[in-house]
């Protein structure tokens, strides 16, 4: 049996290091978990000797008291930066779907009589977009000579010219004419987008680990505002590149470091409203208000100067947030984790007796005198046993699907017929009914076949969409595949991070979350084959959340289960169960085993707003705990 799978005796390095994430991220209570799986409650009177946990100070503090709405209500500014920073693009680069050749030579016709003499009509009586009549025109002009249809054509020479009834602006991919042989340039900038956001990931991630979420939080925002003004002032593609490289840098993080920090200041009872609502609400509001914004400017370079200038705000947090006392404890600043606390006491005006915050650092301290001795794991120990490496591919691919589908629905809203400001904004919309769903069955159907049927459901109304006639039907089933997606989304990582051994959890979440984003420098150009045929991008988005749905079958279900700590729990996780097994009509248990779902169900709630808030910027935590140190408990201890 390799090393990594061995089960570790009792007080061991292994066992030190489960016990510390589980303390760090606040997933236990009182109960210490063995690697045999078997919750065992700890005696009341050697409650000290475990630790005082993070979680167990915020009933004494306030779990939503006035300072922690304080702090949600900070998070609207941030989910406005995130929803603008990533839909912003879409608007800068529209092109209007009616556009033809510029033709000088008839510059005093009205616009009707250009098109009549110029342009040649295809097969099915539209306008040629990149094709124009190869004739004197000049000398058409003053001799009156009427069209003939078996005139030469030839590509635009002159460039283009845009109908702006619909769209009613110029942008940069209209002012560049980045149209017919270079149609793909828009798409191009958006997957180096995605490119940048790797990149951010990896970068803010490090910052955050080594200086705290506040200065990640301020760079992330603030590499968002160069980039987005900088926008502004391009010319040319390959800078235009540069600039939305910059602006990816910022995507997700500048939005999930503040998202993170007020979850961790939320009492266990509120984290799921708190997780959800402010994806809900404010980045639904955000989204579904941006096209408007687009709309009543009118100028894409005003509209980059709206929705960048305001990241330049989050200078500002440092006054305004708290640091995470999560990473300060992690860093050994204790005093200053305690004074954050003594702030929401004050303001929340709750009286905390001196005993509790004493009884807190001397467990901070305590885990700062024991050394960590256990080997230090990494993403590749996931891929070295055929269960958990099976697992892991999975969860890889599936999620790539996800990503791919669901940006693939963002940026396909302008290839359905419909009018794309309206259309974008009911499809943003969807996220509102998506989130609130999710919350009320998640913890009821469980999470394998809610996965299965949301991203089935929202391949067949992909597919069914290239059935019906193109417009308002094709429009409305589009809109409900982005729906069902929206629910897939949102369970996808943190399903990663249920079924991911607790030892490498973060840095297997992360390396999920980074393949999502390679899958999304895909997107943009599965968008692109609209311009083959409008049904192409929704026939292959069907099919890729047909075949993402049904591998979801093929993991193990996590809902009431006790989650895997080391590799060898993640490689014999749910063993046990069928692929046709649902939460809903399993039969009952034994009362034993009831009994410890219900204690591991009491806090499924609260585990599963904490894993979404760590997932959303997963490679803020990647690093692993092996620069930390780690408390053990005597066998004599654990009741």
């Amino acid at each position: 049996m390799p090393p990594q799978e061995k089960m570790p005796e009792t007080g061991s390095s292994q066992e030190c290091e489960t016990q510390l994430e589980l303390q760090c991220n606040g997933y236990t209570n009182g109960a210490f978990v063995p690697d045999n799986g078997t919750v065992k409650e700890e005696k009341k009177d050697e409650k000290d000797e475990k630790g005082f946990e993070f979680d167990d100070l915020l009933p004494h503090i306030g779990e939503f008291g006035m300072y922690q709405k304080i702090l949600f209500l900070m998070m609207i500014p941030f989910s406005f930066f995130v929803a603008w920073v990533y839909f912003t693009q879409i608007f800068i680069t529209i092109i209007p779907e009616q556009h033809w050749c510029w033709v000088p030579e008839l510059a005093n016709m009205t616009v009707d009589e250009r098109i009549a003499l110029a342009i040649p009509q295809g097969a099915d009586g539209s306008l040629e977009k990149c094709q124009m009549y190869d004739v004197n025109f000049t000398e058409v002009v003053r001799n009156k000579i009427p069209v003939n249809t078996s005139w030469p054509t030839t590509s635009c020479k002159n460039g283009w010219e845009y109908n702006y009834t619909e769209v009613p602006y110029s942008s940069i991919a209209t002012e560049q004419n980045w149209v017919c042989e270079n149609s793909a340039l828009p798409h191009t900038a958006q997957s180096i987008f995605f490119c940048g956001a790797i990149l951010g990931g990896l970068v803010f991630g490090w910052i955050a680990d080594r200086f705290g979420r506040i200065p990640a939080l301020v760079g992330t925002n603030l590499v968002g505002f160069v980039g987005g003004i900088a926008t502004a002032f391009c010319s040319a593609f390959w800078t235009f590149c540069l600039c939305r490289f910059l602006v990816g840098m910022a995507f997700d993080n500048c939005f999930t470091m503040m998202y993170i920090l007020v979850l961790e200041y939320v009492g266990p009872k509120w984290r799921t409203f708190v997780a959800n609502m402010s994806i809900a609400i404010f980045f639904t509001f955000a989204a579904s208000i941006l096209p408007w914004i687009a709309y009543y400017l009118a100028d894409w370079k005003m509209l980059c100067y709206v929705t960048s200038a305001p990241l330049a705000l989050a200078i500002i947090t440092p006054w305004l947030v708290p640091e995470s006392a999560r990473w300060l404890v992690s860093q050994g600043k204790f005093d200053k984790a305690i004074g954050i606390l003594r702030k929401f006491q004050r303001i929340n005006k709750t009286k905390v007796e001196e005993e509790t915050y004493n009884k807190f650092k001397a467990s901070c301290l305590k885990t700062q005198k024991e050394e960590e001795m256990d080997k230090a794991y990494t993403v590749f120990d996931l891929f070295k046993t055929p269960r958990l490496r099976k697992i892991t591919l999975l969860l890889i691919v599936m999620w790539m699907a996800i990503s791919l589908v669901f940006d693939g629905h963002v940026r396909n809203v302008g290839s359905l017929g419909l009018d794309i400001f309206l259309t974008f904004t009911i499809a943003s919309a969807t996220e509102f009914p998506a989130d609130t769903f999710l919350t009320l069955v998640l913890d009821v159907w469980g999470r394998r076949w809610l996965a299965c049927g949301s991203m089935v459901l929202s391949g067949i109304f992909s597919l069914l969409a290239t059935t019906v006639p193109y417009g308002v039907p094709s429009a409305a089933l589009a809109i409900m595949g982005r729906f069902a997606v929206n629910i897939s989304y949102n369970i996808g990582l943190q399903y990663a991070a249920e079924l991911l051994p607790t030892v490498v959890r973060a840095q297997g979440v992360a390396l999920i979350h980074i393949m999502g984003y390679v899958a999304s420098i895909l997107a943009p150009f599965v968008v692109y084959l609209a311009n083959i045929s409008v049904d192409l991008p929704l026939l292959i988005l069907g099919v890729l959340g047909i075949v993402g749905g049904i591998l979801a079958l093929f993991l193990p279900e996590t809902l009431d289960q006790e989650l895997p700590q080391t590799l060898q729990d993640g490689e014999n996780f749910g063993m046990g169960q069928k692929i046709w097994d649902f939460p809903c009509i399993k039969k009952n248990v034994d009362d034993e085993k009831a009994s410890k779902f219900r204690r591991s169900s009491s806090r499924r709630s609260s585990m599963r707003a904490s894993f979404r808030g760590e997932i959303r910027s997963s490679m803020i935590n990647r690093s692993s705990i092996r620069s930390r140190k780690s408390i053990c408990i005597p066998e004599n201890q654990i009741a």
